[in-house]
């Protein structure tokens, strides 16, 4: 630890995913915790949005009234805005405060228009969740502040780290507030560089050429933009996870952050001793499904492929992923392939058909026989529509089944009932083909547990991957990184074919020496080896905030 972390009397880390799993961020964190915690103890306090009710709880989240409780009671905050103390259910177990902040959107206005004098934020064209994220990010603010004073903590000791645009008023406002107080945020991904890539625009070939707010205009994402632009200018620290997004956030925010990869712990993965049997119980119960739904009989040695993450079709390469497993279907290998797509989209709950049938250990062909939940916007899906239009119709004559997954697996899914960490020891392969992905946590999870992967030079993991392992392959680091370019679309779906029948080939002993490289990379990004650049990251905001206090 560097010495000026050393001097750090509370670290307050907020963001909409503490105690609320909704994509990556979450793991980020989660993951990060026990290094943390490890570090500055209970001096070290999560906050995270309050959005749960007593019918809906958090199950990563237990109320401690004892904790901070005589705080908690004498809080002086807005009416309407509570807080509940516990601890975040992840390995550290750190302090996590959950704010309620509907009394929050009364003052709205008022807020906005500070903003807008204070650091020229445009809240003018704000729509969808641009309130709802402000309200937290500027109670959550408040709350840091009243820990400050109630602790009687000097402002000079407190280090306030905020994540993506979601938080990024709360760092505004708490600068305001409590100046003396230094602020670090962080941008997983550009707002806007996100929204050019999700409208189909290319983000890379005309990178140079685009203007952050000239996009913004045209893309009518003038809100959210304004808003991570000024939180990149005016924290003491700006991060981002990978020289990828470092770039994008230059060109298009105006300036370069530090990078703070991301790491992993590997208490996530089930020790050698257990290993096994977890692999054995996943297989088990995805072949049972496999086998439920279609009426095909899976023998034990079936390969089983997959791809995860956010539900955005292009960004995250799940187009590219189907493209790929019809060329690996039209190819003959001998071997039954099993390809999952693990996304969660709009579904309304688990067939109830597969389900009984699943219980039952039934195994016989149900209609529609390539998804496990219901969905809202059945045909509208991309996912479900590409499948559809790609062919597979998952009979005994196919040697690729292809199966959506649209559902969070949190471990009450009503099919599988396992979290994702328990599947994912099951599978022989994954795969990420990414467009947009500023680090890739679903890559480094999979080799994390073993599973080799193959990504992409567009993803911030790729990258890093291409610097710790020169000639990255299967052989050396369990891992695969694609070209891919703005222009070359099929040209990695052919690479990525090629290294799926790379895996379906390879004999039991290189498999496995295969996995042991993937495992063995892994071990390279873990919290206690990245955890120095969070250091550097305190460290440089400390400093940073003495020079703004001085020259003010």
């Amino acid at each position: 630890m560097d010495n000026c972390s050393k001097d750090i009397d509370l670290l307050f880390e907020t963001s909409w995913e503490v105690c609320n799993k909704v994509g990556g961020i979450y793991a980020v964190l989660s993951s990060k915790a026990k290094t943390l915690k490890d570090r500055f103890k209970d001096n070290l306090i999560f906050i995270g949005p309050d959005v749960w009710t007593e019918e809906n709880p958090s199950p990563y989240f237990t109320e401690t009234r004892s904790l901070m409780r005589r705080w908690a009671e004498n809080a002086m905050l807005p009416e309407g805005v509570s807080v509940r103390v516990g601890r975040w259910n992840v390995p550290g177990k750190p302090v996590a405060v959950l704010v309620k902040f509907d009394g929050m959107y009364a003052s709205k206005d008022i807020a906005y228009s500070r903003m807008w004098e204070l650091y020229g934020v445009d809240s003018l064209h704000a729509y969808g969740d641009y309130d709802e994220g402000c309200a937290f990010a500027r109670a959550a603010a408040m709350v840091i502040e009243s820990i400050i004073e109630y602790t009687k903590t000097s402002p000079s000791k407190v280090v306030a780290h905020f994540d993506e645009w979601t938080t990024a008023m709360g760092l505004l406002t708490l600068k305001a507030d409590v100046p003396a107080a230094a602020t670090v945020f962080t941008t997983h991904a550009t707002s806007i560089g996100r929204s050019i890539c999700g409208n189909g625009k290319p983000l890379y070939d005309q990178l140079p050429n685009y203007n952050g707010d000239q996009m913004a205009a045209e893309l009518n994402m003038q809100s959210k933009h304004s808003l991570e632009k000024a939180a990149a200018w005016n924290a003491d620290c700006f991060t981002t996870v990978s020289d990828v997004t470092a770039t994008e956030a230059e060109q298009l925010l105006g300036r370069r952050p530090e990078v703070t990869p991301n790491g992993f712990e590997l208490n996530f993965v089930p020790v050698k001793t257990k290993y096994t049997a977890a692999r054995k119980a996943a297989r088990n119960i995805i072949l049972n499904m496999a086998a439920s739904l279609t009426g095909v009989s899976f023998p034990d040695d079936t390969f089983i492929v997959a791809t995860s993450g956010r539900c955005e079709y292009r960004n995250k390469g799940i187009d590219m992923y189907l493209d790929a497993m019809r060329r690996v279907a039209d190819s003959n290998h001998g071997r039954r392939v099993l390809a999952l797509v693990l996304v969660p989209a709009w579904s309304s709950g688990p067939r109830q058909d597969l389900r009984q049938q699943m219980v039952m250990q039934i195994h016989s062909r149900l209609a529609d026989p390539v998804i496990t939940h219901k969905l809202n916007n059945y045909d509208t899906d991309p996912i479900n529509s590409r499948i559809h239009q790609l062919g597979f119709t998952n009979d005994a004559a196919s040697a690729v089944t292809v199966i959506y997954v649209p559902c969070y697996l949190d471990g009450f899914d009503g099919i599988f009932d396992l979290t994702y960490y328990q599947l994912l020891p099951g599978l022989d392969l994954t795969v990420f083909a990414s467009y947009y992905e500023p680090w890739g946590y679903t890559p480094l999870e999979s080799i994390a547990f073993g599973v080799p992967t193959v990504t992409t030079t567009l993803a911030g993991f790729g990258r890093w991957i291409e610097e710790v392992q020169p000639n990255p392959n299967f052989e050396n680091c369990g891992a695969e990184v694609v070209e891919r370019t703005d222009s070359n679309y099929w040209q990695a779906v052919e690479a990525i074919c090629g290294r799926i029948s790379q895996m379906l080939e390879a004999n039991c002993a290189d498999t496995q020496n295969i996995r042991n490289a993937a495992a063995a990379t892994a071990a390279k990004a873990q919290w206690s080896d990245f955890i120095k650049y969070y250091d550097k990251a305190y460290c440089d905001a400390l400093a940073a905030r003495d020079s703004r206090l001085k020259n003010r």
